[in-house]
């Protein structure tokens, strides 16, 4: 079998972590337990682009369960989770191309090496996988039925194709299924990122200003968390409803500019380039933390601050020191890259549970209803999110009420008033 791992003796250890995240992924296991009898995959050739962690480990094992034939790479050069690259090899039988820490010319390397298993389904976090196929790779599009995007940098990407006219076969957004980004998205975004800086600073959280660039669901968890931990949450946005909600739910709210001033820890989750940059690094206070969790490292000019820094050195694990002309110190974790991934383990399992449920069950809805879509970005079907939900809901041990006949009747119909 095809592979490149870092080292296949780690497995051991990556089969222990996997099953500890199965444990906690109770609506992953009911779909692989369907999955194993009806085999909905069958004869599909899956190329899945997403951070290879012991959630994905668990996906990658009911997918396979399901019937289909399984080529990961990772979706992010610092995300890879080396000893559970090395069971999905060993234990699984998933040819898997990643490892920690690989460079650019790798990481692409790695891309091209998943898609020579010429897919028939694509499984993205961040559209690099598609975008690869349609820019280099062409000539896989014939076979392709459909694929899944599952993080909102992805989707932004592949509507912008979409309405270029470039995008040649159906996407759906797992991103904007509700039982996705309403909890991975803020709960699992906003304890990782959280845990990522702790765990590569050290730093404690109560008391400092914590800049939040972005206020979409990510950055809502995150705010959320670092307010509970005891932070003055600074939260900086472009968008004027945001705004007005961050203001209203209790966070000051201020031009980057201004809060460059004030921030003692900086944190980016906007999906878009540049969100700090040269001007802002000249006015950061000595001993800044600067971190990302948006999908890509583009979020923080690194070339900017490494053009106004003087030295540069590595002072811990994912913790780079600049420092400027002025002496003052600035530390960029983890390379600008998501910062809750290279520094930690990324989300808890319980909600990537939810996540790669809607990862699974679009798979299935694709093979089955791949003639009747278009060229187009879809959202995930409202009974497939409704039934994750209630599958969640289940395994939680929570019961909710249910309408009556007349209550279901007054809702659809017009007649009664007042």
């Amino acid at each position: 079998m095809d592979y490149d791992v870092k080292d296949i003796k780690l497995s051991t250890a990556g089969r222990l972590r996997i099953e500890w995240a199965s444990n906690n992924m109770p609506v992953l296991k009911l779909i692989k337990k369907r999955f194993s009898k009806e085999k909905p995959l069958r004869g599909t050739r899956v190329v899945a682009c997403l951070h290879v962690t012991t959630e994905t480990g668990v996906l990658m094992d009911v997918l396979k369960t399901g019937g289909a034939e399984i080529r990961l790479c990772a979706s992010n050069p610092l995300s890879t989770q080396d000893d559970v690259a090395a069971s999905l090899v060993k234990d699984f039988k998933i040819a898997t191309f990643s490892i920690k820490g690989e460079d650019t010319r790798t990481y692409y390397h790695h891309i091209n090496s998943a898609l020579d298993g010429k897919p028939t389904l694509t499984m993205d976090d961040g559209a690099d996988i598609v975008s690869t196929i349609h820019q280099k790779r062409e000539d896989l599009l014939s076979d392709i039925l459909g694929g899944t995007e599952e993080t909102t940098t992805g989707v932004i990407r592949l509507r912008a194709m979409q309405k270029d006219g470039k995008l040649h076969y159906p996407i759906i957004a797992v991103n904007d299924a509700q039982t996705k980004h309403l909890f991975d998205n803020r709960y699992g975004t906003g304890q990782s990122t959280i845990d990522g800086i702790i765990r590569a600073t050290n730093t404690l959280i109560a008391g400092c200003a914590f800049v939040v660039c972005g206020y979409g669901w990510c950055g809502k968890g995150v705010a959320m968390r670092a307010r509970g931990m005891g932070a003055r949450v600074i939260v900086v946005e472009v968008d004027a409803i945001r705004a007005l909600e961050a203001t209203m739910d209790g966070y000051e709210v201020m031009p980057i500019g201004e809060a460059a001033e004030i921030g003692e820890i900086f944190l980016t989750v906007t999906g878009d380039i540049s969100v700090i940059r040269k001007e802002h690094f000249t006015k950061m206070k000595d001993g800044a933390i600067v971190a990302n969790s948006g999908h890509f490292n583009v979020e923080i000019d690194i070339p900017a601050l490494e053009g106004l820094s003087k030295k540069k050195r590595t002072l811990r694990n994912f913790v780079e020191e600049y420092t400027l002309a002025s002496g003052r110190r600035i530390y960029l974790l983890g390379e600008g890259r998501l910062i809750n991934l290279a520094s930690a383990e990324g989300h808890p399992a319980s909600v990537m549970d939810m996540s790669f449920a809607n990862q699974a069950l679009s798979a299935e809805y694709i093979v089955k209803k791949h003639k009747e879509l278009e060229h187009a970005v879809y959202s995930v079907p409202k009974h497939i999110d409704e039934n994750i939900a209630k599958l969640k809901l289940d395994s939680m041990g929570i019961k909710i009420d249910t309408l009556t006949a007349k209550q279901e009747k007054y809702l659809s119909s017009w007649e009664e008033g007042t």
